[in-house]
């Protein structure tokens, strides 16, 4: 049974008056604008929904999905019209902070973090406009874009702030889960998601609900979750979004093909969804179409040049064995990462496991701890970890694999049972190592082409010096 029930049925019900609401604020600014049009929601905060309306008169709205939903061809469109708009009315407070709020995401999803300094500037223009006192809107942008740039801590203040101006603030119950989450407050966050549950039900609730949920280990409440919100999706944007979602938690538990089956949905109802292609490719990846994979992912990469989509590309060369094709990925993302540092984006600690393994483990280390510094969460942790397994302190790094995988909340991923295991080996504690390892292959055989060869290599290894089977021990085997 769930811990808490998310509100779906009270938000069927109030969805008909809030979309009448959006509309008519969306309709009385968009005056004069054609092609593009922005939902605002009846607080005057911008919905998140920058839909393409081309050929039609200003008044043919976006459909309403949440922020991750959009497509860059959406955000582009989305952000030409309201630079035009501005342009011509520039005391619009809303419609900086809308303007602010697009870049945002347009940032995250086309991975470009130079469009981080712009929100910076357009939430700013907001609240010179109208004060925060009765601005939520910039407000809650401003706890986004600290968000993105990975400084949770002033997100959550930020955050914290805008829903003392509007308490039912979508934008801002949102990132506060997100923030308390990434510092590590698991607990915290917990109650956070369903206080926001409360005030404001929907799709981005809903999802966050179901990570806060697989954070604490209870999968199957997640998936139910989801397919729940799942069922109540209108529109295609939230559609693809909840499908994606649904996809990945399925691919963390190593079923692949029903992944691939909603990776699949959500590029029928949304064809440019970058998540959901850089899914299928790791789909197909795992399943053994090394061809299709590659092809998913390259596009992906194309779109949307984030760190952990080179990544993954990278190893699907090196499994390949096209050597320079990978290292090639890795310099991309050694060159994104120092172009989001300049832009005043924190390191991540996806960047930082990469760098442990392909770049250079001393600078790895350094960013690891600096984020450590920061947030407690399972990731940091992890990334910490690893990065201390490269610099060859075996010892150190355990304690904080140890943090990564521990009880509480009760996390399960393999890529953080590999590290513990390989760490555990490095300081001769096979039996651990052996049992770490095994479950991360249990979990997901396909969590890295990588890291899984050497997990079956490093098993058949241990295997041989217990008297086991190497085969059997190689394959995650008794």
């Amino acid at each position: 049974m769930l811990p808490w029930k998310p509100q779906f049925a009270r938000w069927r019900r109030l969805r008909g008056v809030t979309r009448r609401r959006r509309i008519a604020s969306a309709a009385a600014m968009a005056v004069g604008l054609t092609a593009v049009s922005v939902a605002f929601g009846p607080d005057g905060t911008p919905d998140g929904a920058w839909r393409a309306a081309s050929g039609q008169t200003a008044s043919a709205l976006a459909a309403d999905v949440p922020a991750a939903a959009l497509t860059s061809r959406d955000l582009t469109r989305g952000v030409d019209a309201l630079q035009r708009r501005l342009k011509a009315q520039p005391g619009d407070a809303g419609g900086w902070a809308a303007l602010g709020a697009a870049y945002v995401e347009q940032a995250r999803t086309i991975g470009d973090p130079t469009r981080y300094p712009q929100a910076e500037k357009a939430f700013g223009r907001s609240l010179r406009l109208r004060g925060g006192d009765e601005n939520d809107a910039a407000l809650a942008g401003q706890a986004a874009l600290a968000a993105a740039r990975h400084d949770f801590t002033a997100a959550l203040r930020l955050a914290d702030r805008a829903l003392e101006v509007n308490p039912y603030g979508e934008r801002a119950l949102s990132v506060r889960v997100d923030a308390l989450v990434e510092l590590g407050r698991y607990r915290e966050a917990r109650k956070a998601v369903e206080l926001a549950d409360r005030r404001r039900p929907g799709v981005p609730v809903f999802t966050r609900y179901a990570y806060v949920l697989e954070l604490h280990g209870d999968v199957k409440g997640a998936r139910r979750v989801l397919l729940r919100a799942l069922d109540s999706a209108f529109s295609a944007g939230d559609k693809a979004y909840v499908a994606t979602e649904l996809g990945q938690l399925s691919w963390s538990r190593g079923d692949f093909r029903r992944a691939l089956g909603h990776f699949d949905a959500a590029l029928r109802a949304e064809p440019e969804y970058v998540p959901a292609l850089e899914g299928r490719g790791r789909s197909r990846a795992a399943l053994g179409d090394l061809k299709s994979a590659v092809r998913d992912l390259k596009e992906a990469v194309r779109r949307s040049p984030l760190p952990g989509r080179l990544a993954a590309l990278a190893e699907l060369y090196e499994a390949e064995g096209r050597q320079g094709a990978a290292k090639e990925q890795y310099a991309l993302m050694n060159a994104w990462t120092r172009l989001a540092r300049a832009n005043g984006v924190a390191a991540e600690p996806e960047s930082a496991l990469v760098e442990a393994g392909h770049g250079d483990a001393a600078e790895a280390l350094t960013a690891a701890r600096d984020e450590w510094s920061r947030r407690h969460s399972v990731h940091t942790a992890d990334a910490l970890a690893w990065a201390l397994h490269a610099n060859g302190r075996y010892k150190e790094a355990l304690g904080y694999a140890k943090k990564a995988t521990a009880p509480e909340p009760g996390y399960q991923n393999a890529s953080l049972l590999f590290h513990r295991g390989m760490i555990e080996r490095a300081l001769g504690e096979h039996t651990a190592a052996r049992r770490h390892l095994r479950a991360a292959l249990e979990l997901n055989p396909g969590f890295s082409l990588t890291h899984a060869r050497q997990a079956k290599a490093a098993l058949g290894e241990l295997a041989v010096r217990s008297g086991q089977s190497a085969g059997s021990a190689a394959r995650g085997g008794s």
